[in-house]
């Protein structure tokens, strides 16, 4: 049943039904003044009902034909790519994926991850589309005026002694009073998931497995980068700072991410630098980007909170997410800073080998590590 418009229904019914139904008490705070329906003409009457068709019943227009059919064709062409999405991922392709030579795994898993993209954005159009058929909708009214109009309508049918229609008013009343109640003690819905506010005094500790947190950052070439943006790929998400002696050993000696990221750039890989140094500047970042070529952008997060809620720690400090939107690698990007491997231990690049892992569909056998180098520089 549609209670919003039960009201309208309910004060049609008695104004055009066998009763006759007085107006509302003139002294009723809050209420407009009406004479007694008695005493009305008849194009009084129909003044009456118009105002109170208007009044219950409105609603907003809604888009025109045009629009409506324009709407309709393109959840139709987004129709058709879910199609696309369905056959590329079909039972066939998933069960012979692991029997495929190496080339053509990789090929196959490539056509995969687009039809998911494609997938994705075909289903948010769909439902844009959808909301501009279904027009705007008016904010849903407060319970407890419903029940004053009831009570004001039922007062009105017990002066009439209209007994079956008061009746079947209290029952209303007494249904919307409790509707009202469940409302009111309801408990709000805790923020989960992505929607999960960040704690700016305590950053939290993201394990390997858990799901990154989403964010927009503009990079100090000017460009919007929306991590939304890529779903589907492995992001590369490098904590960086120009001034740290630790981040230049790796652009100036090592070449470290530089080299990295050219290694898996056609593997289905984006690597994000991000800047949380609360004093850098424009000017230092894009000319450190000149400088070393750099083949990515470096964000500005001098606000700090991008990295309060990843909990970076250290320039460099990387965090991998894999194609689902799972953290699964969180630390250092090697065990050698500064060159210096400890005694007894091989070089080993952490990042390297967790983005190999991913590009060769394998499990990850190191998802976290201690980051190394200078604090980040938070703004306070």
């Amino acid at each position: 049943m549609n209670w919003r418009r039960l009201p309208m229904m309910i004060i049609l019914a008695v104004l055009m039904g066998p009763f006759t139904v007085l107006a509302q008490d003139d002294e009723r705070p809050g209420r407009p003044e009406m004479r007694d329906r008695r005493n009305m003409s008849e194009a009084e009457r129909e003044e009456f009902r118009a105002r109170m068709r208007e009044r219950f019943d409105s609603r907003p227009p809604v888009i025109d034909r045009e629009e409506q059919l324009e709407a309709i064709k393109i959840i139709e062409e987004q129709l058709a790519k879910l199609k696309t999405f369905m056959e590329a991922t079909s039972p066939e392709n998933r069960n012979r994926f692991r029997d495929l030579p190496a080339e053509e795994r990789a090929a196959l898993r490539e056509k995969m991850i687009t039809a998911m993209r494609e997938r994705q954005r075909a289903v948010r159009t769909m439902e844009e589309e959808l909301e501009k058929l279904k027009g705007p909708r008016l904010p849903e009214p407060d319970p407890r005026e419903r029940i004053e109009e009831l009570r004001a309508i039922h007062e009105m049918a017990v002066k009439e002694n209209a007994s079956e229609t008061a009746k079947r008013l209290e029952g209303l009343i007494a249904s919307f009073e409790r509707e009202s109640r469940r409302d009111r003690w309801r408990p709000e819905p805790q923020p989960r998931g992505d929607m999960e506010r960040p704690r700016p005094d305590r950053p939290p500790r993201w394990n390997s497995g858990e799901r990154a947190k989403p964010f927009t950052l503009t990079g100090f070439d000017g460009k919007t980068v929306n991590l939304a943006d890529y779903r589907g790929k492995t992001v590369v998400l490098e904590w960086f700072n120009l001034e740290c002696p630790f981040v230049r050993y790796h652009y100036e000696k090592a070449s470290t991410m530089i080299d990295l990221a050219n290694k898996y750039k056609d593997q289905n890989v984006v690597w994000l630098a991000i800047n949380s140094t609360n004093h850098t500047t424009p000017e230092a970042n894009t000319a450190f980007a000149a400088k070393h070529n750099l083949p990515y952008p470096i964000l500005d997060d001098r606000a700090g909170t991008v990295g309060r809620a990843y909990g970076a720690k250290t320039t460099p400090h990387l965090f991998i997410i894999s194609p689902h939107g799972q953290i699964v690698y969180n630390g250092a990007i090697d065990n050698s800073p500064m060159g210096t491997t400890p005694e007894g231990e091989e070089k080993v690049n952490y990042v390297d080998n967790v983005l190999a892992a991913l590009a060769a569909n394998k499990d990850i056998d190191v998802r976290e590590t201690k980051s190394y180098g200078c604090s980040v520089k938070y703004a306070q």
